[in-house]
C-alpha cells in the first residue's frame, strides 16, 4: 500500500510528512540535516521523559495563568504523561548531535506532543490552529531554557542509576574482602616487594575508593537542582508573564518530585555550563579510579605460570585464536576501555563548554550526548565488573604465602631491633646468595628460632585492627 502523507509548512517552505508520524516539518528537516552519530534521541529515554516533564510543567503553568484552555491543557498533559510512561519514543528521531543549540530536539518534542494532543482531542494531526507546537506546546519557553533544564533533569536521574551500579561494585569488593580477610600476601610499591598485608585489605581498599566516589557524585548531583526554566531566550524572561517563572519552577517540582530551584541570575545561568564541566570531572575521577582497580586485578591475576598469579578471575571466554588454553581478563579490559572513553569525553566536554559565546553555548547537544553516553556506559560496565568478575575471584593462598616467605623485605620488621644499616646488609646478602632472610638470621645467630618465628610471622606484620575490619 502506498504511504499517505500530510503537508506541513514553515517559513522555508512545505514538506510531506508520513501521516503515521507524530513529528512534524521541523523534526524532519533536522533528521535530514543531521546524520552524525547514526543514532536518535530514542537512545536516551530518560532525556525524552525529562523533556516531557518540562513541557508538562510549562503547560500547567500556562493554564494557571489563563493562557491555555482546560481542554488544551488536559490534552497536552495527557500527551506528556504518555511520553513519560515510555510511549512514542520512536517518534524522537533527530540525531543527538545537532546544530542550533538543541532547537531540533525541542521542536521534536513540541511537534510530537502537539500532534498527540490533537489526536486525543479527536482532531487530525497538523491541525495546528487548535494546538500548535510553538504557540501552545512551547508557550513561554525557549530552547535555551527548556533544553538545559531537561539535560539537568536527565543527569539527576542517571546519576542515581550510576550510584546504584557503584554500590553494587563496592559491595562486591567488600564481600570478597571479608572472604579473604585471613589470606596473607605481599604488598607492593613501585611493583617491588614492600611489606605483608592481607588480600582482604587489598580488596577492601577498592571498596573504600568506590565509596568515596559515590559521595562525590551525590555532592555533584545536588548542583543539578538549579535550573534556568523561565529564562526563555537569553535569561530576560521575554514572552513570559511576571508570575510565570516562579510558578513554573513550583510545577516542575510537583511533576518531578525533586526540589528544583531557580538560578539566582537567569542570564548567567543560560550561558554558564560550569555544572556540566564539574559533573564531567567527577565522572572522569570515577573512571580513572575504577580503571586503576582493573589494572590491579589484571596484574594480580597475571600468569598463571609466569605472572603474579595471586588471584584467579572467572574464565569468561577463550583468549586467543592461536594459543590454546589462554584466557584473558576480558571484563577488566573492557572496563578499562570504557574509562578511556569517559576520560576522552571529559576533554570534549571541556572544549565544548569553553566554546560558548556571549549569552548561549550552542554546543550543549554535544555536552549532553557525551555526559549521557558516559554515564550509561559506566553503569553497564560497573555491573558487569561486579557480577562477571569480582564476585568470582578466588585466591591462590599458597602462591601468596610463598611470595612472603621468599621476600627480603621481611627484614623491614627488624629495623627497630637491628637498625637500618644491619638490616640492609642482611637484605643485600639474602639477594646475593638467594637465601631467605629467615635462614640468614639463624646462621648468624642473631635470634633464636622461637624469637624469629614470633618476629617474622606475617600475621604480626599486618595491622590487626585493619585485618579484623576487612
Amino acid at each position: 500500500m502506498a504511504k499517505e502523507f500530510r503537508i506541513e509548512h514553515d517559513f522555508l517552505g512545505e514538506k510531506q510528512i508520513d501521516e503515521n508520524c507524530y513529528y512534524g516539518i521541523q523534526t524532519l528537516r533536522a533528521k535530514e540535516n543531521f546524520d552524525i552519530t547514526k543514532t536518535t534521541l530514542s537512545l536516551f529515554p530518560n532525556f525524552i521523559k525529562s523533556l516531557a516533564k518540562v513541557k508538562k510543567a510549562c503547560a500547567l503553568t500556562n493554564f494557571e495563568l489563563g493562557d491555555l484552555t482546560l481542554e488544551q491543557k488536559d490534552a497536552i498533559v495527557q500527551a506528556c504523561n504518555e511520553i513519560i510512561d515510555g510511549k512514542f519514543h520512536d517518534q524522537f528521531i533527530v540525531d543527538p548531535i545537532q546544530g542550533g543549540a538543541g532547537t531540533s530536539t525541542n521542536m521534536n518534542a513540541n511537534e510530537v506532543i502537539a500532534n498527540r494532543a490533537l489526536e486525543i482531542l479527536g482532531h487530525p494531526r497538523s491541525t495546528y490552529d487548535i494546538i500548535h507546537p510553538n504557540n501552545h506546546i512551547n508557550m513561554s519557553q525557549s530552547t535555551n531554557d527548556v533544553y538545559p533544564t531537561a539535560i539537568k533533569l536527565t543527569l539527576y536521574e542517571l546519576i542515581y542509576k550510576l550510584k546504584d551500579s557503584l554500590r553494587f561494585l563496592r559491595d562486591s569488593f567488600h564481600d570478597k574482602s571479608v572472604e579473604f580477610k585471613d589470606v596473607l600476601k605481599m604488598g607492593r610499591t613501585q611493583l617491588q616487594d614492600a611489606v605483608p598485608m592481607t588480600l582482604g585489605q587489598e580488596l577492601k581498599t577498592f571498596a573504600v575508593m568506590i565509596d568515596e566516589d559515590i559521595f562525590r557524585l551525590r555532592e555533584a548531583q545536588a548542583l543539578l537542582k538549579e535550573v534556568n526554566l523561565g529564562a526563555t531566550a537569553i535569561g530576560t524572561g521575554i514572552n513570559t508573564k511576571k508570575e510565570y517563572q516562579k510558578k513554573v519552577i513550583n510545577h516542575l517540582r510537583d511533576v518531578t518530585g525533586v526540589d528544583y530551584e531557580s538560578a539566582g541570575d537567569l542570564i548567567e545561568a543560560t550561558q554558564d555550563t560550569g555544572v556540566f564541566v564539574h559533573i564531567s570531572g567527577i565522572l572522569k575521577r570515577v573512571a580513572i579510579k575504577v580503571s586503576k582497580i582493573c589494572n590491579d586485578l589484571r596484574l594480580l591475576s597475571s600468569g598463571p605460570r609466569a605472572g603474579f598469579n595471586e588471584i584467579n578471575l572467572p574464565k569468561m571466554q577463550p583468549g586467543s585464536s592461536i594459543m590454546p588454553g589462554k584466557v584473558n581478563p576480558v571484563i577488566p579490559e573492557v572496563v578499562n576501555q570504557v574509562a578511556f572513553e569517559v576520560i576522552g569525553a571529559d576533554s570534549t566536554i571541556s572544549i565544548a563548554c569553553e566554546g560558548g559565546q556571549l549569552q548561549l553555548n550552542v554546543f550543549e547537544p554535544l555536552v549532553a550526548y557525551k555526559l549521557m553516553n558516559s554515564i550509561n556506559m559506566m553503569r553497564r560496565a560497573f555491573y558487569s565488573l561486579g557480577e562477571k568478575c569480582v564476585k568470582g575471584i578466588t585466591a591462590n593462598e599458597d602462591v601468596c604465602m610463598e611470595y612472603i616467605l621468599n621476600s627480603v623485605t621481611l627484614v623491614t620488621c627488624l629495623n627497630p631491633i637491628l637498625g637500618y644499616e644491619k638490616s640492609s646488609a642482611i637484605a643485600k646478602e639474602a639477594l646475593a646468595t638467594n637465601k631467605r632472610v629467615y635462614d640468614l638470621l639463624l646462621e648468624k645467630e642473631l635470634f633464636t628460632k622461637e624469637e624469629l618465628d614470633e618476629l617474622l610471622h606475617p600475621k604480626n606484620m599486618v595491622n590487626n585492627y585493619e585485618r579484623k575490619d576487612s
